[in-house]
């Protein structure tokens, strides 16, 4: 079984191949999501609101990110791993090379995803020289959710599109060989995707992105709240009925957890998700 990496994922761009990306904080889901086709696994620090319960990721740790990177590691044999560096565990470059080596090496991470600008141009570079794969993340930062006012769509003034756009180059540039864009208006995220040649992911940023990526237990209704750019794969077509319903779904559900996410890939892969009605213009 071949392993997918960065640049297997830059040629399915290339051959206009959509990536399929969810959330992964355990052996076990790494396992189903992998089984289900998934392609990336991202250990995101969504983990520090849907596993520890919090309002926000800024309280996740450095430990907390290695300890459940390693998990997934241990089980994925596939999907591409790619673990978030936590709030200010890079602020500064050395600081940066320092939580992308404990990723990498204790938790067997294959990637890295920092929130960011212009001000990690230099880290991001570093980091690549030294052979760690980055993927950049722009639009809505939930690490800066403080100093945004909230998870507020962003880049739909020109000013702040153009700005977004620019930045999105400038990483591609320092070496990001990934990019997540998330809520961000649909026709900004279409034109990030087309200007650069690495695969830009986007979440609640309209299907002309490369790829999708939603957090895993959206996808399977588990949420307090559902954003509107997720949908319940595990309840009915249209994301309405079904519900969590333990392994068996619901009334028109998927089936399973299984079945759930493999009709999410399914639609990502097909262009039929997102829809209009998950994107914002």
């Amino acid at each position: 079984m071949e392993r997918i990496t960065v640049r297997g994922l830059a040629e399915q761009k290339r051959r206009g191949e959509r990536i399929a990306a969810l959330t992964c904080y355990d052996a076990t889901f790494a396992r189903c999501l992998e089984a289900a086709g998934c392609e990336v696994l991202l250990v995101g620090d969504s983990l520090g609101m849907v596993l520890h319960g919090a309002e926000t990721p800024v309280g996740v740790t450095v430990a907390d990110m290695v300890y459940h990177t390693r998990m997934v590691a241990g089980a994925a044999r596939r999907a591409l791993v790619l673990a978030d560096m936590p709030f200010q565990s890079y602020a500064r470059p050395e600081q940066a090379l320092a939580t992308a080596a404990r990723l990498m090496g204790e938790g067997g991470a294959q990637a890295v995803k920092l929130e960011g600008g212009a001000w990690l141009l230099d880290t991001i570079g570093q980091l690549s020289t030294r052979g760690i794969p980055v993927c950049g993340h722009l639009g809505l930062m939930p690490q800066s959710v403080h100093r945004l006012g909230g998870f507020r769509v962003q880049g739909r003034e020109a000013a702040a599109a153009a700005g977004l756009l620019r930045e999105a180059e400038a990483l591609e540039d320092a070496g990001a060989m990934l990019l997540v864009l998330e809520c961000v208006p649909r026709a900004l995220a279409g034109e990030v995707a087309t200007r650069l040649t690495i695969p830009v992911i986007g979440i609640g940023a309209g299907a002309g992105c490369d790829g999708q990526v939603l957090v895993l237990h959206d996808l399977l209704g588990l949420g307090s709240f559902a954003p509107r750019f997720t949908r319940n794969f595990l309840a009915g077509p249209d994301g309405t009925g079904g519900g969590a319903g333990g392994a068996g779904g619901g009334a028109g559900g998927a089936g399973g957890i299984h079945e759930a996410v493999v009709a999410y890939v399914r639609a990502v892969k097909a262009g039929e998700f997102p829809g209009p009605e998950h994107g914002f213009d």
